[in-house]
């Protein structure tokens, strides 16, 4: 990708990158740029027929990158939802969530990642990429009590 480029990729860790809505005809410059996952986290709702799931699944399939469909309702954050994002960030090579600004992506990460790392880190990496995550913060200590 380069600085011209209309996508907005903001990197949280070496193997993964938050950005606002990606358009179906963007994902191969994402293949091509060397990612190998596309994680979707914006519901169906929030989108037409030519942007939904099945739209950028075909796209990333076409680009030969793994797919995974997350739909996050602001709001309404699941353990299923959280496990599921945990799953897909496990995988080999690098990957790019998506939601409508970025955001509710890089909460699932924050989410994902309570009680293996400070929860001041999670809160300082988001907020280097542009996202504000204090809101969550009693969220992120909470299930880092639990898994501890």
């Amino acid at each position: 990708m380069t600085q011209g480029d209309a996508m907005d990729l903001r990197q949280l860790t070496p193997d993964l990158a938050v950005s606002p809505h990606i358009l179906p005809e963007e994902v191969p410059a994402l293949a091509e740029a060397g990612f190998r996952v596309l994680i979707n986290n914006r519901p169906d709702d929030e989108v037409g027929a030519d942007h939904d799931h099945d739209a950028m699944r075909a796209a990333a399939e076409a680009a030969g990158l793994r797919y995974y469909y997350i739909p996050f309702t602001p709001g309404q954050i699941t353990p299923d939802m959280i496990a599921a994002q945990a799953e897909a960030l496990a995988g080999p090579g690098p990957k790019v969530a998506y939601c409508r600004s970025g955001n509710r992506s890089t909460v699932l990460w924050a989410l994902t990642r309570a009680g293996t790392e400070p929860a001041e880190d999670l809160l300082s990496t988001a907020a280097d990429a542009g996202y504000d995550l204090t809101g969550i913060r009693p969220l992120i200590e909470s299930l880092a009590d639990r898994r501890r």
